[in-house]
């Protein structure tokens, strides 16, 4: 598990020579998809100046872009919003999405061709889900998104999922001085708060805008990132997925459209889901502290007409995780839900793609391929707070077997009825435990009822 939460704290691996931005150990993607301390101005990973803002703003000292740079340093120091600037974030993703990925692909209209196939792959898929899970259809409408769409319906998500963090952070940095230091503080803490609302806001936009050119559709991370009842696929990114797989593409769409689709059904009807994965990421930030001590010796010693200066403050250690049994308590909470989560899209997935798709077992290893080398959800999550996905497509898998697409799909009314992290490890355990049989109870409280009954109409 990562030390440090959401990326605050220790700058990011530096890539090997020759490694084309990926980072040690040979994953892929971007090296810090959520790492706030890089702080990176749009052109990705390996552009100059991609750890350093304030370089990338002024080390060229190209009298074109001057007036562009000064305005956005003014930006910078003259946001007055919340905990960070959800503006500068969404400018530097779709700036970040126009400049095309790292293979050189760059983002297109989708077509009215491409729309229709999307439309007729998420129906199909639609009608081949209502025969492995109980759940119904979760997709009103199936669209078809640009990466530039993908970012405008998605940040709203990211705001619910972010914000918490950078509240606790900037509360944090505010709230831990005496109030006679707040006081001689005053107009640099609120320096502080500028600046840090546009770092955080341009290192997610940068984040949000490389993933927008590797997600397939909007739940890639296992989190319901686009709007409710639409399931959504990006034609392009869909594509590139394909590419080298020798798969035709409409298989290829028609796959990851029961993806998509499974999804929406999960997310649509086990109405405490999303909630419980929301609250899990805040839980886990409500543990995130500050080193006062740290922090007085840093803010004494700043010089505000030294924005560097305070960059580096701000990425230098400050923030480092509680290790609390409250927060370990959440981690493992969004840990086994998402696994649990893709376990059972996996599981049915598979099984209304078997009979029907030559290409579902190849299908289902490039999955679980891009999972282990680290997909977007990896990514994400594995640089936000150290989550390892766990595999538990195998217990869903066990369960249809055992108790039926009813049995398996009704573990989802509670919480309380789903695996348990420890059941993760021990699936056959959980399969094979035995089931409360309440029908003797129900039929005795039913008979006491009745009974009741009897006696008060025998007494009028």
């Amino acid at each position: 598990m990562s030390d440090t939460p959401f990326g605050f704290g220790l700058p990011p691996e530096e890539p090997e020579n020759g490694d084309d931005g990926k980072k040690k150990g040979g994953q892929g993607g971007p090296a810090n998809p959520f790492g706030f301390p890089g702080m990176g101005l749009p052109g990705g990973a390996g552009a100059p100046g991609a750890d350093n803002p304030f370089a990338a703003m002024f080390g060229a000292m190209n009298p074109n872009d001057l007036g562009a740079a000064f305005q956005q340093l003014g930006q910078m120091l003259s946001y007055e919003g919340g905990p960070v600037n959800w503006d500068m974030a969404k400018d530097i993703a779709r700036q970040t999405v126009a400049q095309g990925t790292a293979d050189g692909v760059k983002d297109t209209s989708v077509g009215v061709a491409e729309r229709s196939a999307v439309e007729e792959a998420v129906r199909l898929a639609d009608h081949w889900l209502d025969g492995v899970t109980s759940l119904p259809s979760g997709a009103t409408t199936a669209v078809a998104w640009s990466r530039a769409e993908w970012v405008e319906a998605t940040l709203p998500v990211w705001k619910e999922l972010v914000d918490p963090v950078a509240e606790r952070v900037g509360a944090a940095m505010g709230g831990v001085l005496p109030e006679e230091m707040q006081a001689m503080a005053g107009p640099l803490l609120g320096m502080m708060r500028s600046m840090g609302g546009a770092m955080f806001g341009q290192q997610i936009g940068q984040a949000v805008g490389t993933l927008a050119g590797e997600v397939v559709g909007s739940t890639d991370i296992g989190l319901p990132l686009g709007p409710a009842g639409k399931a959504a696929l990006l034609p392009l990114n869909i594509e590139g997925f394909g590419k080298d797989l020798g798969v035709p593409s409409d298989e290829v769409r028609l796959y990851l459209a029961l993806r998509e689709a499974a999804h929406a059904r999960l997310f649509a009807h086990v109405p405490w889901l999303r909630s419980h994965l929301f609250g899990a990421v805040e839980g886990y930030a409500r543990g995130i502290k500050v080193d006062t001590s740290k922090l007085e010796d840093v803010v004494g010693q700043l010089d505000p007409s030294n924005p560097e200066q305070l960059q580096e403050a701000l990425q230098g250690g400050m923030f480092q995780p509680q290790d609390t049994p409250e927060q370990k308590a959440a981690l493992a909470r969004l840990e086994t839900a998402l696994a649990l989560v893709e376990g059972w899209v996996d599981a049915v997935v598979h099984e209304a793609a078997k009979p029907r798709l030559t290409s579902a077992d190849a299908m289902r290893e490039t999955m679980r391929r891009r999972r282990a080398s680290g997909g977007p959800a990896e990514q994400t999550f594995a640089t936000l707070i150290g989550l390892e996905l766990r595999d538990a497509s195998r217990l869903w898998a066990s369960l249809t077997d055992a108790r039926g697409v009813d049995g398996r799909d009704g573990l989802w009314e509670h919480p309380d009825m789903l695996p348990t992290a420890s059941d993760l490890d021990d699936p056959d355990g959980f399969v094979h435990r035995e089931q409360l049989d309440f029908s003797e109870i129900d039929k005795m409280l039913g008979e006491a009822a009745e009974k009741r009954e009897q006696d008060g109409d025998e007494k009028k």
